[in-house]
C-alpha cells in the first residue's frame, strides 16, 4: 500500500489561500524557470523544483480534495489535475448535474470513505491530500504518512490555513529533504507516530 501525503503549496505564515480563496502569488514558481514541468509546457521551473516535483507527481495514484477545492476549479472539467489517475471528492452533496459519468473522480461522503477509496485506487502509488479543511481532518485522523510543503515568500497575515481546522499538537520528523529552487523552498517531512 502506498504513503498519505498532505501537500500544498503555502505562504510562510501557513496559509494555501487569502480570505477570498485567492492564492496570490502561492504558484508564481510554476513559472519561474526554464524548465517545463508537464508535457503542455505551461509551467516552467527552475530545475532543482523540476528534479523535486516532477518524480513526486509521477507517483500519484489518486488526490482527495474537498467539494469547495472541486468547485472552485470547476472540477478540472473532468480531467484530474497534473496526470494524476483518480481524483476522490469529499462532499456530503450529490455530483454537479451533468456530470460526466467516465471522468475519473469519485464523490464519497466522508474522510475515512475518501482515504479508503483513494487507496484502493492507486494501489502501491501514493495518495495525495490536499491541505486545508480536508486535509486537516485526514491529518488529524492520523492518516497522513508525509507532509510536503512549496513554501513561498510570501505573508498573507489571514486566510485558509494549511493544516484547516486541525487544532491539537502533532509531532512531524526532521526535515528528510530541503530544496530551494526559484521563489520557493520545497520542504518534506514524515509524520511521527
Amino acid at each position: 500500500m502506498g504513503k498519505v501525503v498532505m501537500y500544498s503549496s503555502v505562504s510562510v505564515d501557513g496559509y494555501i489561500a487569502d480570505d477570498h480563496d485567492q492564492p496570490g502569488p502561492l504558484f508564481d514558481w510554476l513559472l519561474s524557470g526554464d524548465v517545463p514541468l508537464d508535457e503542455s509546457g505551461a509551467l516552467k521551473v527552475s530545475q532543482a523544483s523540476f528534479d523535486y516535483t516532477r518524480p513526486y507527481w509521477d507517483e500519484i495514484g489518486a488526490t482527495i480534495v474537498g467539494r469547495h477545492v472541486f468547485d472552485l476549479t470547476d472540477g478540472w472539467d473532468g480531467k484530474p489535475p497534473g496526470g494524476v489517475d483518480h481524483v476522490v471528492v469529499v462532499t456530503h452533496r450529490p455530483k454537479p448535474e451533468g456530470w460526466d459519468p467516465e471522468a475519473p473522480f469519485h464523490f464519497v461522503g466522508d474522510i475515512e470513505a475518501a482515504v479508503a477509496k483513494a487507496r484502493e485506487l492507486a494501489g502501491d502509488r501514493t495518495v495525495e491530500v490536499s491541505a486545508g479543511d480536508v486535509g486537516g481532518q485526514v491529518f488529524a485522523a492520523g492518516h497522513v504518512d508525509e507532509v510536503r510543503m512549496d513554501v513561498v515568500p510570501v505573508v498573507f497575515g489571514s486566510g485558509k490555513r494549511y493544516f484547516g481546522s486541525a487544532q491539537q499538537q502533532h509531532l512531524l520528523e526532521d526535515p528528510v529533504e530541503v530544496i530551494q529552487g526559484n521563489r520557493v523552498l520545497h520542504l518534506r517531512y514524515r509524520v511521527r507516530r
